[in-house]
C-alpha cells in the first residue's frame, strides 16, 4: 500500500510491476480505506470475505461430523435385534 501512496504512484504500473491485476490491487486499496484489511506488519491480508470462508470451513466440518454421528447411531438403531 505504501507504493500506491507515493506521489505520482500509477496503479496500473505498480499492479504491472507486482504481476498481479489492477482489478485487485484497487480492491485493496478501497478495503484498506475502509477498514476491512489489517495492515499491521506481520498480519496476513484478510479480507470480510476471507473470515467468512473460514468460518464456513470450521461450521462444514462441525456438521460434516455430526452427520457422521447420527449415520452411525442410526445404524446401530435399526440393528434387527433377533
Amino acid at each position: 500500500m505504501k507504493l500506491v501512496k507515493q506521489h505520482g504512484a500509477k496503479v496500473t504500473h505498480i499492479a504491472l510491476d507486482l504481476g498481479i491485476e489492477q482489478s485487485v490491487l484497487r480492491r485493496w486499496v478501497s478495503q484498506e480505506h475502509g477498514g476491512v484489511l489489517d495492515m499491521r506488519p506481520n498480519k496476513p491480508l484478510r479480507s470480510e470475505s476471507a473470515s467468512e470462508v473460514e468460518r464456513l470451513q470450521r461450521e462444514l466440518r462441525r456438521v460434516t461430523t455430526e452427520r457422521d454421528i447420527l449415520k452411525k447411531a442410526l445404524g446401530y438403531f435399526a440393528r434387527d435385534p433377533q
